[in-house]
């Protein structure tokens, strides 16, 4: 295995265990009190910068013909049906006031707490995440694309049960009361009739999930060397 497979895995590693690690609650709580919360965030983001930066510039230089598994044909078209729910996710949890997400704990109280993608998941980023990662790692087949994508999947799969835990813990019957209308896997809710598509609700980030789907499309092979059409 050559040295820049190695920085992959463990610059994804490090990816894995420093965003996890963080946002564990003793973690958390002991380092904003000695730094402030506004520090936390700062270590955070900063950390969160240097390990993708190490991860984007390894995987650049490692070995891409190291396959585990031949993609067949078939494959190649696989990410035209994942990634527009994927980029619709991720809009959707941009653009929707969530309960989980860092200082937004309040919206636990609102009658409306539950709408837009939280209808579909209680975590539409992480899951617009972990589909983004696993058709790629799919769709690529060697092990460098392992270590790379395998290192967003499970930071986002691993760490949206992290969250739901955490939430529990410091917002108890509230959080409660949220989790018994959504899901975390996603459309569970709504195929147990805890939850129903809106149209009117879902509509804009399904646009811009599919403008942003577009837009990546075409700056594909200019942004990342790869032609996906």
């Amino acid at each position: 295995m050559d040295s820049a497979l190695w920085a992959t895995g463990l610059a994804s590693a490090a990816f894995f265990v420093s965003h996890l690690g963080l946002a564990h609650p003793p973690v958390h709580d002991r380092m904003a009190g000695r730094i402030g919360e506004k520090g936390f965030q700062g270590l955070f983001l900063l950390t969160t910068l240097l390990t993708l930066g190490a991860m984007i510039a390894s995987y650049s230089y490692a070995s891409h013909f190291i396959y585990l598994w031949i993609p067949g044909p078939g494959l190649r078209h696989l990410p035209w049906l994942i990634m527009p729910v994927a980029f619709s996710l991720i809009a959707g949890g941009v653009l929707t006031r969530n309960p989980s997400a860092l200082g937004m704990e309040g919206s636990l109280d609102r009658t409306d707490a539950v709408n837009g993608a939280l209808r579909i998941t209680r975590h539409p980023v992480m899951w617009g995440m972990t589909l983004w990662a696993a058709v790629h790692l799919i769709v690529n087949g060697d092990l460098a694309s392992l270590l790379f994508f395998g290192g967003f999947l499970l930071t986002a799969l691993l760490g949206s049960l992290h969250l739901d835990r955490r939430m529990a813990a410091s917002q108890g019957e509230r959080w409660q009361r949220f989790v018994s209308v959504t899901s975390y896997i996603p459309f569970a809710a709504m195929l147990s009739g805890r939850q129903s598509w809106s149209w009117v609700e879902l509509r804009q980030p399904m646009a811009w999930g599919l403008g942003c789907f577009v837009l990546l499309l075409l700056l594909h092979p200019y942004l990342f060397g790869v032609r996906p059409y």
